[in-house]
């Protein structure tokens, strides 16, 4: 598929002096601004002084957008110190990480923020008690990641916005919210720039197939249409062996990777399940152990924060491509990775260089 990133503006920013309620960090809040999010117009209280951020890719995009000085808490840093550290430098290690993993409520109102950035299954639900409406009976307003929109029982399926727009609404609006607008946007403008250079790239002429393996039990979690690796996999000039499941991140079947006998696997890399155990996983079921790319270790692992939406998803596709081009299964480009996650030493790697 090819998407176009729609430059509209979803940031509609509007001023107008509010009550002058008063903010946990002391400031007096005199002005609004309004942003669209998930499709609602969502107004958020001005200056913003507290911020607490769940997730790698969605630090990444509060760094992005500048707005490090706003956050007083974040969750689920760990795994993704090391790549955030390459890309943002030693100001990540001055975040204060309240919860290793998905936040608590009580890590969250302990943390005393004016605004949750956070998703649903990426740090809020109903069943874990964590929700926009519970939030805001604590006093705490919401910004939620676009490319996981609330899931509601008969309507649309979330993640229902292309992965590039999705990232580009959340740098542009995340950058509104911190005070630092031209932030969002320079950084959203950069993407935008190197994602049509891909793009405007010599195309191979059979686009070599891509299986995102994210985790295994007796199924494989991997990644549909809506997920970040689909914009990044058709971004790099390959398909996405799963672009027909219409969701972002969910489970498939292991005849599915049988049926692709994919060129490249892809491993999204974070604690749970070394890289190690994934590939013994493929080298020992039926269904995979044959195919040529487990065969001849035809294998590239990336961080987490690369495959989630974040601002390092264009790190990823340039990767990819490299890799296609360095193995022959896409035409010279001119186009070098601006990360070099060859630094970071992951396992799991054969096919990186």
């Amino acid at each position: 598929m090819r998407h176009n990133i729609t430059r509209y503006a979803t940031l509609a920013v509007v001023l107008g002096i509010a009550a002058g309620c008063g903010t946990e960090s002391g400031a007096v809040a005199t002005d609004r601004v309004t942003v669209t999010n998930c499709g609602a117009e969502v107004a958020f209280d001005q200056p913003l002084d507290r911020l607490f951020v769940n997730d790698g890719g969605m630090i990444a995009i509060a760094l992005a957008a500048g707005a490090r000085d706003k956050i007083v808490a974040v969750s689920a840093l760990a795994r993704d110190k090391d790549v955030l550290r390459l890309e943002y430098g030693p100001q990540v290690d001055t975040l204060d990480e309240v919860a290793t993993e998905q936040p608590t409520l009580e890590n969250i109102v302990g943390a005393k923020p004016q605004v949750l950035y956070a998703g649903y299954n990426y740090g809020m639900s109903e069943s874990r008690g964590i929700t926009p409406e519970i939030l805001a009976s604590h006093g705490i307003d919401v910004y939620q990641l676009s490319e996981a929109c609330r899931q509601v029982d008969g309507q649309a399926q979330r993640g229902t916005m292309d992965p590039w727009v999705a990232l580009d609404t959340d740098l542009r609006n995340i950058g509104t919210i911190a005070g630092n607008p031209e932030q969002g946007a320079t950084v959203a403008d950069d993407i935008s720039d190197r994602l049509e250079k891909l793009r405007a790239a010599p195309q191979p002429a059979s686009k070599p197939t891509v299986f995102v393996f994210d985790s295994v039990s007796d199924t494989i979690f991997s990644s549909g249409s809506f997920g970040g690796p689909q914009g990044i996999i058709d971004a790099a000039g390959a398909r996405n062996a799963t672009e027909d499941v219409e969701d972002t991140w969910t489970a498939v079947s292991w005849e599915r990777i049988a049926t692709a006998d994919p060129d490249l696997i892809v491993f999204v890399d974070y604690p749970g399940q070394s890289v190690e155990q994934k590939i013994d996983a493929l080298r020992t079921n039926p269904a995979s152990r044959n195919l040529k790319a487990v065969r001849e270790n035809r294998f590239v692992n990336l961080p987490y924060a690369m495959w989630v939406s974040s601002p390092l998803n264009i790190d990823a596709a340039e990767t990819l491509r490299s890799v296609f081009e360095a193995h022959d299964l896409a035409p010279a480009s001119g186009i070098t990775p601006t990360l070099d996650v060859r630094q970071l030493g992951l396992g799991g790697n054969d096919w990186l260089g």
